[in-house]
C-alpha cells in the first residue's frame, strides 16, 4: 500500500490522502515523496479536476521527514553525499512549487487549480511545509491540534520550502518563534500569527475544503510572492527598517546560541541571502544552505540522539523481550513531597489510578495541593481544560493507610534521600504489596541492591530516578538491582512509556549513571571558584559548551544543603577512599554561611524578593577570587566537559552504562550535556580520541587522576575509532 492515494469526487475535486501503513504517523519517505510527485503530477495534468484537498487519513496530518533517511545520505561513502542531499531537496522544492503554481500560466498566473491543505491534528516539518505551499490552509479545531516547523530543535532547519515561504508571508518578526524556536503552535495561536487561514470543526473539515475550492477566485490562487510589487512583511534587509531587524536578530542568535549551535546562523543566512533575490532563487539558497547544515557533523549527532535513538528507546529498544505486557493498572506513590507528588500527577494523567500514601494529613494536603498547582498552570497556558483537571484530580486517592497497596501492581517509594527512613518505608510497605507487585524506589543516588535487602522480593525490586521537576523533565533512569529480574524491568519500561517519558536502563551502583556525571560537573564548578577562577568565567565557559546553566547556577537551583548531603553520605560510603579536590572549603562554606541557593534566595547568585537571579554573589570575590591567577577561559571550557564525558566512559567501562545512545540521550535530557554535540559520547568523537588524550595528559599533570585518560579511550585511539564505529549500532 503506497504511502499516498487520491480520489476524485462528482464536483471534480480530487483529495490527495496521506496515510503511511503500519504507523502511527505520516512521515515522508523517499518512496513516499516518488508516490506524492506523482500524483501532484496526474491531478494537475487532468483537466476533469477542478480543485486539489491535500490531507491525512489518520487524526495527525505529519510528524515530518523521514530524518533516519537524511542521516544515511549524510553518510554515505558513495559518490558526494552533499549532492545527494542538495539534489533531494531541490526534487522536494521543484514538487512543491508546482504544487504552488498549480498549473497557473506563468506570465498571467491564470488558470491554475486552488489547492487547499486540510489538516486534521498535529503537523510538523515537511507536514507543515506542504500546508504553506497550498492556496489555503485549514486546521481542525481540536485540543490535539498542533502546527509547526521544530527542525531547530535536533539542529537543523526548515528545508522543504518553510524557512522561504514563511519569511516572504510573516516577515522575520513574525516568523522568529516558529523557525528560531522551533514552537508548536495551538489552532487559535497558528491562526493569530498568520500561519493558517481557518479553524475547522473536525466533522466538516473537508466540506469546509471543497467549498473553498469552488468559491475560489483567481486572486486566491496566487501567493503574494508571485504578485507584481511584493513587499516582504517588515521590510527586506536593504530596507532600512528591515536592516535593523536583520541586525537584531543576529545578535539575538549570537546571544542565545553561545557560537556552539550552527542552525540558527545558518538559518539567518538562508533568510537573508533568500530575500535579496526572486523567490525560485530563494528556494536554491535555502537548499544549499539546509545541505550544509546537514553535512556538519555536530548536526548528525543530535539527530541521531535526539531523534533516532530518542525515539528507539521511548519504543522500547531496551525492554526485555518476550515478556508480556506489563502495564500499570494501579499505582502507589508512597511520600507526597516534591518528587512524590510529580510521580503522582505523571500517572495520574496517563490515566493511571493512584493512590498518594504519606504519614500525615498535612503532607497529603501539600502533596495535592502541588499537584493542583501544576495542573492550574497547565490549564493557564491551555494545555489542558477543567474537565481533564478534574479527571486527573479524582485519579488520585490520598491515604496515610498501607494497606491501600495490597491492589496495586506497582508501588513507587519517593521518600527522603536517607538509606535508614527509605530502608522503613520499604519493609512496611512491602508487608501489604501482592507477591507480583514490583517494588521501586526514587531514589538519585543510594545502591538498589542494598536498599532491595529490605523488600519483600529483590526480584520484583528496582530503581526508578525520576528527575526534578517531574512533570517537567523527560528522562528517568530505570536502575537494576543485583536480583532484579527481566519481568520487573519490562513493568518499569511499561510504565515510563505510559507516562510518555524517554528511559534508560542501567545496572547498580552509587549515584548510577546520570548523578555520577553531574556531581563531578558541579564539584569541578566549586573546585574553580575555591582556585580563584572568576565565577563569570566559569558559567560563562559551561554556557559556550552548549551547558544550559553553568555548575553555579545549578547548584543554586539544586541547593547547597543537597550538596551536603550527598558528600557527606558519599565519605561515609567510600571511608578512607574519599578524596576532596578542593570542593569542600567552598561547599561547607556556603553550607555554615546560610546561603543554600535560589530557596532561600541566598546561594551563588543574589536574588530578587521574587526568587528571580539578579547577579553573582559578589562575596565570591572577597571570600575566593584571586584575579592574578587566572585559569584560560579555553582550559575552564575542557576541565567542564572532561569531568562529565570521562566519568561517562568510565560508566561504561564498569557496566553501569549498558549502551553509549543510553548515555548520550540521558545526559542530554538528563543534565543537559551538549545537545549540539550529541551528548558526551557525541562529543568525545567530534573532538577524537587523540586530542582528548593529550588534553587529558595536560590536565592530569595539574589537577590529578580525575582527568586520567580511561583505557577505553586509549584503545580506541589505537584503534582510529570513535565510540559510534566501535559500536555501530
Amino acid at each position: 500500500m503506497a504511502d499516498f492515494s487520491y480520489s476524485i469526487d462528482l464536483d471534480g475535486i480530487a483529495t490527495i490522502d496521506w496515510n503511511v501503513p503500519k504507523s502511527q504517523l505520516n512521515v515522508l519517505t523517499l518512496s513516499g515523496l516518488e508516490t506524492l510527485e506523482s500524483i501532484i503530477d496526474e491531478v494537475l495534468e487532468n483537466s476533469k479536476i477542478k480543485g486539489v484537498i491535500i490531507t491525512s487519513m489518520k487524526k495527525d496530518f505529519s510528524g515530518g521527514m523521514d530524518l533516519k533517511m537524511l542521516s544515511k545520505f549524510e553518510s554515505s561513502k558513495e559518490n558526494s553525499p552533499s549532492s545527494q542531499i542538495y539534489d533531494l531537496v531541490m526534487r522536494l522544492h521543484r514538487m512543491l512549487r508546482k504544487l504552488e503554481l498549480a498549473g497557473m500560466d506563468p506570465k498571467t498566473k491564470k488558470g491554475g487549480k486552488p489547492v487547499v491543505w486540510a489538516c486534521p491534528g498535529i503537523s510538523a516539518g515537511i507536514g507543515t511545509e506542504i500546508g504553506l505551499a497550498c492556496h489555503h490552509r485549514l486546521v481542525a479545531d481540536t485540543e490535539r491540534a498542533k502546527i509547526g516547523l521544530p527542525e531547530i530543535m535536533v539542529g537543523l532547519f526548515p528545508g522543504g520550502g518553510g524557512t522561504t515561504r514563511l519569511v516572504r508571508m510573516l516577515g522575520l518578526m513574525a516568523s522568529a518563534a516558529l523557525l528560531f524556536e522551533g514552537k508548536l503552535m495551538k489552532p487559535n495561536s497558528a491562526k493569530s500569527a498568520g500561519l493558517v487561514d481557518e479553524l475547522v470543526n473536525p466533522d466538516k473539515l473537508l466540506v469546509r475544503a471543497k467549498t473553498w475550492i469552488l468559491e475560489a477566485t483567481e486572486i486566491d490562487r496566487i501567493k503574494p510572492w508571485d504578485s507584481k510589487n511584493y513587499k516582504m512583511p517588515g521590510g527586506f534587509p536593504y530596507h532600512p527598517t528591515g536592516f535593523m531587524t536583520f541586525a537584531g536578530a543576529s545578535a539575538m542568535i549570537k546571544s542565545k546560541s553561545k557560537g556552539v549551535y550552527p542552525a540558527p546562523q545558518k538559518l539567518l543566512s538562508a533568510i537573508y541571502e533568500g530575500s535579496l533575490t526572486s523567490f525560485d532563487n530563494a528556494l536554491k539558497i535555502e537548499a544549499r544552505w539546509f545541505t550544509n547544515i546537514l553535512m556538519q557533523p555536530s548536526t548528525s549527532n543530535m539527530i541521531r540522539s535526539l531523534f533516532v535513538n530518542k525515539a528507539a528507546l521511548e519504543k522500547g529498544l531496551k525492554r526485555p523481550e518476550n515478556v508480556p505486557s506489563q502495564k500499570v493498572v494501579k499505582l502507589a506513590v508512597i511520600g507526597a513531597g516534591m518528587m512524590g507528588s510529580g510521580i503522582a500527577q505523571s500517572a495520574a494523567t496517563a490515566g493511571i489510578k493512584v493512590i498518594l500514601l504519606d504519614k500525615d494529613k498535612i503532607a497529603l494536603k501539600n502533596g495535592l495541593s502541588k499537584i493542583e498547582s501544576i495542573l492550574d498552570e497547565a490549564v493557564k497556558k491551555k494545555r489542558i481544560n477543567q474537565d481533564k483537571k478534574s479527571y486527573i484530580l479524582n485519579n488520585v486517592l490520598a491515604s496515610t493507610d498501607y494497606s491501600e497497596l495490597t491492589e496495586c501492581d506497582m508501588v513507587i517509594e519517593a521518600v527522603f534521600e536517607d538509606p535508614k527512613i527509605k530502608e522503613i518505608v520499604i519493609a512496611s510497605a512491602s508487608k501489604y504489596i501482592g507477591k507480583d507487585t514490583v517494588f521501586a524506589s526514587n531514589t538519585s543516588t543510594l545502591p538498589i541492591s542494598k536498599l532491595a535487602k529490605h523488600s519483600k522480593d529483590p526480584s520484583q525490586f528496582l530503581g526508578i530516578h525520576f528527575f526534578s521537576p517531574v512533570h517537567k523533565m523527560k528522562l528517568v533512569e530505570v536502575i537494576k538491582g543485583d536480583k532484579t529480574e527481566q519481568k520487573a524491568i519490562a513493568k518499569a519500561l511499561d510504565f515510563i512509556k505510559q507516562i510518555h517519558k524517554t528511559p534508560i536502563v542501567v545496572n547498580d551502583s552509587r549515584n548510577f549513571y546520570a548523578n555520577r556525571c553531574i556531581i563531578p560537573y558541579l564539584n569541578e564548578g566549586m573546585c574553580m571558584v575555591g582556585e580563584g577562577i572568576a565565577p563569570i568565567i566559569i558559567e560563562n565557559a559551561a554556557q559556550q559548551l552548549g551547558m544550559p546553566v553553568g555548575p553555579l547556577q545549578l547548584i543554586d537551583e539544586t541547593s547547597i544543603d543537597l550538596g551536603v548531603s550527598i558528600a557527606n553520605a558519599t565519605k561515609k560510603a567510600l571511608g578512607k577512599d574519599y578524596q576532596d579536590i578542593g570542593v569542600e572549603k567552598v561547599l561547607f562554606k556556603m553550607f555554615e554561611i546560610g546561603r543554600l541557593g535560589r530557596k532561600v534566595k541566598a546561594g551563588f547568585y543574589e536574588y530578587s524578593e521574587s526568587g528571580k537571579r539578579v547577579r553573582l554573589w559578589s562575596g565570591l570575590k572577597a571570600e575566593w577570587q584571586d584575579d592574578e591567577n587566572q585559569t584560560s577561559f579555553e582550559e575552564v571550557k575542557n576541565r567542564l566537559a572532561l569531568v562529565q564525558c570521562l566519568e561517562a566512559v568510565r560508566a561504561l567501562e564498569n557496566n553501569v552504562l549498558l549502551d553509549i545512545r543510553e548515555g548520550d540521550v540521558g545526559a542530554i535530557l538528563g543534565w543537559g550535556c551538549m545537545p549540539w554535540a550529541g551528548g558526551p559520547f557525541g562529543w568525545l568523537d567530534l573532538k577524537g580520541s587523540e586530542t582528548i588524550i593529550k588534553i587529558c595528559d595536560k590536565l592530569e599533570i595539574t589537577y590529578g587522576k580525575r582527568y586520567q585518560a580511561p583505557n577505553f579511550l586509549k584503545e580506541l585511539n589505537k584503534k582510529n575509532q570513535g565510540f559510534y564505529e566501535v559500536f555501530n549500532y
